[in-house]
């Protein structure tokens, strides 16, 4: 019995009690390995204790300060690393407490910027299908994914979509990758120009695509071509690296790879490290001149933004990254997780596609890999292969609707920074066997 209104209704989950590394352990003293982070959020794992004895320093010193009284030195300071080390021209910070939020910030921003500066007009957000950009209302009528909107779509304020850049499902066989990136981002253009240069705000898009269609990388030149058609028409570009951000692909940033830089930046996940829950959106110093010259404030807040306790985990969560070198073990663990993918998966008759950057990995599932048809959605394949796994000790982030919002299956893999060489072995092992017996079950 439980008072807990969960995800399903009747649940039947697991109680975790203990966290330690790369393992959740629960109430009967199973183990778990992390291999998804949650829904890749642990980077750092679990337990680790400068990240519990930075949130403990911080308690004893001040648990709570609303930010339309103070501001906090430990907000400050983690303001200060995260512009250190941003994009160039992203010069400014806003706290929240999670990836939606971000998102929902970024969207505001964007939209009070154009009035600043004298263009109400503006009014269209253009994003993609296939992708997810949160829960929130806002958030949720910027992703393209159809189940997702389905049941909430009379409240979703109007949003425009165009083709995802999904190489695997979209590329034609005799296009180059190059010519490929190009083609899908001139889809852009032609909608800019239909909506009206003058009334689009902005274009959002994840940097690499996470849940909707599992660790998608961008095509080459796809987002250089995006910065460009941005730039002609005056609109804004938010990169949402809410879930492959924060050096989840082998760089603090992942649109680092893509040698383009946003005018706005939502990040979460892999920020806190699942310590406390904080997200962040980062700004350009355009946009803040325009504020800071216009109204002076900005329209938005939340109770619990720039919380100290959330701040100071962050924060620790940044230096061990950066003390560690982590980014190299995420580079060199992430090469190895691809290998081992491909070589037990590489030629699987269900296995359409393997993919993904650094700690980011996913596999697709097809019914048919010469067709790339993928399975009845009311199969749950994607449900199935989660069950097996927890069965066998190994926590993934699998989906449906991978294909086009209602159909495709694929699991995603996202392991914390500190995974090592044998983990990774196992963590494959584990997959291959959960996978089999999800579609032996299937039939």
């Amino acid at each position: 019995m439980t008072h807990i209104l969960h995800r399903q209704i009747t649940p039947r989950l697991p109680v975790a009690v203990r966290g330690e590394g790369l393992f959740i352990y629960d109430s009967e003293g199973r183990a778990y390995i992390d291999a998804s982070g949650g829904a890749a959020v642990s980077c750092l794992g679990h337990g680790h204790p400068d990240i519990v004895r930075a949130i403990r320093e911080q308690l004893d010193v001040l648990e709570y300060a609303h930010t339309s009284f103070f501001t906090t030195p430990v907000a400050e300071a983690l303001a200060d690393t995260l512009i250190a080390d941003a994009p160039a021209g992203l010069s400014h910070v806003y706290f929240v407490s999670g990836g939606s939020e971000a998102v929902e910030t970024a969207l505001k921003i964007a939209r009070q910027f154009f009035v600043e500066i004298g263009e109400p007009q503006r009014r269209y957000v253009i994003a993609r299908d296939q992708s997810y950009h949160g829960n929130t209302l806002g958030a949720l009528a910027t992703g393209g994914h159809a189940a997702r909107r389905k049941m909430f779509e009379p409240l979703l304020f109007p949003t425009h979509h165009i083709e995802p850049c999904f190489a695997y499902r979209h590329r034609r066989p005799d296009e180059s990758e190059e010519a490929y990136g190009r083609r899908a981002a001139d889809a852009l253009e032609r909608k800019i120009l239909e909506l009206g240069a003058e009334n689009v705000i902005a274009f959002v898009a994840e940097t690499v695509v996470g849940a909707t269609a599992g660790a998608v990388p961008p095509a080459p030149g796809y987002f250089k071509r995006i910065r460009e058609i941005c730039d002609r028409y005056g609109v804004l570009l938010i990169l949402d690296e809410v879930m492959c951000g924060m050096g989840r692909t082998g760089t603090l940033h992942a649109c680092e790879q893509e040698g383009v830089a946003p005018d706005l930046m939502t990040v979460a996940k892999g920020l806190g490290g699942g310590y406390q829950p904080i997200g962040a959106t980062l700004l350009s110093e355009r946009i803040f001149r325009a504020f800071a010259e216009g109204s002076g404030f900005f329209q938005h807040g939340h109770t619990y933004i720039g919380h100290p306790l959330a701040c100071a985990a962050a924060l620790a969560v940044q230096r061990v990254i950066k003390r560690d070198r982590l980014l190299d073990n995420v580079k060199a663990m992430g090469a190895r997780l691809a290998r081992r993918l491909n070589e037990r998966f590489g030629n699987h008759p269900h296995v359409g596609d393997v993919r993904g950057r650094g700690l980011f990995q996913a596999i697709e599932l097809v019914a048919d890999r010469s067709t790339k048809k993928p399975f009845d959605p009311r199969l749950k394949l994607y449900a199935r292969v989660k069950a097996e796994a927890m069965a066998r000790g190994l926590m993934v982030y699998p989906s449906g609707g991978t294909a086009d919002g209602v159909a495709g299956d694929h699991v995603l893999l996202a392991p914390p920074f500190i995974i090592d060489a044998a983990t990774i072995d196992t963590v494959v092992e584990r997959l291959g066997d959960a996978v089999d017996a999800a579609l032996a079950a299937a039939g």
